[in-house]
């Protein structure tokens, strides 16, 4: 299936820009997470978490005014549901289920005794801190792994300039998606770990698709720039690209609007990672690649320059050997 006929999109000429935009979301994201904090779910930060249903609609603030201490308490789903989300922080460090239990009783006393419509608690769940901690260490390590083995398998694969664009292109994406859960107050759970992993091999097999089509065009077109070849591979991926990141678009769009509450996070990392990857892979990566290559090939040509002017100015020309050679001739 073929989207795009000839296409020929000055990508290039924007990259620039692209590059501007880009730091501006990852110095933005920084900001925000240094004023408010990355937000951790009951996965990484441990803690009780309560799914009540109620039969009739019930305000949140009277939801708030029943659960004793500073709890976040939130809608959860779609409102026509009546379900109310309550996150308590775990107290202490007890790791026995008795203790563990103890707040959810203690949540489930006080709605009864604040004479709230009947209700009905869906869901429990509870993480100890030594657990928390254990997966926030587990999930950090599983990224970092990623990283790690994508970086070498492209260093290993590529020229270094486009092993850098790739692994830059990388890191990119994981910030941007980093910058928009804080922007929008995600937490962090293991289904958005999980959504950035798969989000870092989506954006390297899409970089590596370009890429390749770069090396294979760069044996025909010895005389070309740089420039053209890198602009000229992605038109000719564009479409792939297009197909590829639509299809996968939609996907994830439809868990966003239909999976529920539940999906909500993961489905949210994945739209913006795909977006993000696409967007990196065109702009970011290639960009990168064209900077570091002309800075190369301007080192070449500079340590190049001395050398061929010594060997021109050491070297005898055929004119004047020939010279020689008759002055030689007429002494003898």
């Amino acid at each position: 299936m073929q989207i795009f006929h000839n296409a020929n999109y000055n990508f290039i000429r924007w990259r620039w820009h692209a590059l501007a935009l880009s730091a501006l979301l990852v110095l933005a994201g920084i900001a925000a997470t240094i004023a408010k904090g990355l937000p951790l779910g009951i996965d990484f930060s441990g803690g009780t978490q309560l799914i009540v249903k109620f039969d009739q609609p019930v305000p949140l603030d009277k939801v708030r005014e029943a659960v004793p201490g500073d709890e976040v308490v939130q809608q959860y789903d779609d409102p026509s549901l009546n379900e109310v989300l309550i996150r308590l922080q775990q107290a202490g460090t007890s790791e026995q289920g008795k203790a563990l239990e103890q707040t959810s009783l203690q949540v489930n006393q006080a709605l009864q005794k604040a004479g709230l419509p009947k209700f009905t608690i869906v869901k429990t769940d509870i993480v100890g801190p030594t657990v928390g901690a254990e997966l926030q260490k587990r999930g950090i390590y599983a990224t970092l792994a990623s990283i790690i083995a994508i970086t070498i398998y492209i260093g290993v694969r590529f020229r270094f300039s486009f092993a850098v664009g790739a692994i830059a292109a990388t890191f990119h994406d994981i910030l941007v998606t980093l910058a928009f859960l804080v922007f929008f107050r995600y937490e962090l759970s293991l289904n958005i770990v999980a959504a950035i992993l798969t989000i870092t091999g989506y954006s390297v097999n899409d970089t590596i698709v370009i890429f390749d089509r770069v090396r294979e065009n760069l044996r025909g077109m010895r005389r070309d720039s740089i420039d053209q070849v890198v602009n000229l591979s992605v038109n000719q991926t564009l479409g792939r690209t297009i197909i590829t990141a639509g299809t996968a678009f939609l996907s994830v769009l439809a868990l966003y609007l239909f999976g529920g509450e539940a999906l909500r996070g993961f489905a949210f990392t994945m739209i913006v990672g795909i977006i993000s990857g696409t967007y990196s892979t065109i702009f970011i990566a290639s960009s990168i690649a064209i900077i570091l290559s002309r800075r190369k090939s301007g080192k070449v040509a500079a340590a190049a320059a001395p050398g061929s002017v010594a060997v021109s100015a050491s070297a005898p020309s055929p004119a004047r050997g020939k010279s020689k050679q008759k002055k030689t001739r007429a002494a003898s």
